[in-house]
């Protein structure tokens, strides 16, 4: 699928579906940005932990961070960290929408995905201190169900479902970041299947 057809069908398909907002106050806010990049066909943007955060060490996340007051909302929250984390301009990002907030399982936070479209060269530079590295990984892969699986797993006497994407031998995608990046596929796949 080329870029501008994607950018199409997730316009449609954002600005159409009723999105589930949590607000709870038990909860701290926080903001992703989900950034689709262009190497001859969409790509998702990924970046590493460090293992010096306090959170998610050495796990795979989309960039962002906790909503801090001085963001107007969760979309410059997402763009700000984007920014502080792999030198992302926010004036390189067309937002297209925002998905379902999601709720972390082992941390307190509510995340709001944002999803945008990276608009031209762009050389991404980790942090070095939150952010150790950056993938970039085709939508065709992550759309292949031979890198997907679903574990089940216990918290608080509550089984819920996990997801994993083997995004490349070394490299796994799961927790929050894969339940986000999952929605989004869905409303991807839901999109295309409107004629």
């Amino acid at each position: 699928m080329e870029l501008e057809a994607l950018r199409a069908r997730l316009d449609a398909a954002l600005s159409e579906r009723p999105r589930i907002a949590l607000d709870r106050s038990d909860l701290v806010c926080a903001a992703v940005l989900l950034p689709i990049t262009d190497h001859g066909g969409p790509h998702i943007l990924f970046t590493k932990k460090s293992d010096s955060v306090p959170h998610h060490k050495g796990q795979f996340s989309f960039p962002g961070g906790i909503c801090e007051e001085r963001d107007a909302s969760r979309v410059e929250t997402a763009l700000r960290e984007a920014w502080e984390e792999i030198r992302l301009p926010a004036d390189a990002v067309e937002v297209l929408g925002l998905l379902d907030d999601t709720a972390t399982r082992a941390t307190p936070f509510v995340i709001t995905p944002v999803v945008g479209i990276v608009r031209g060269p762009v050389t991404f530079r980790p942090d070095g201190r939150e952010i150790e590295r950056v993938i970039e990984v085709s939508l065709d892969r992550l759309r292949d169900p031979a890198i997907f699986r679903t574990e089940m797993w216990e918290r608080d006497g509550e089984a819920h479902p996990v997801h994993f994407y083997q995004v490349s031998a070394a490299d796994v995608v799961w927790g929050a970041t894969a339940r986000i990046l999952k929605q989004f596929l869905d409303i991807l796949d839901d999109a295309e299947a409107i004629p």
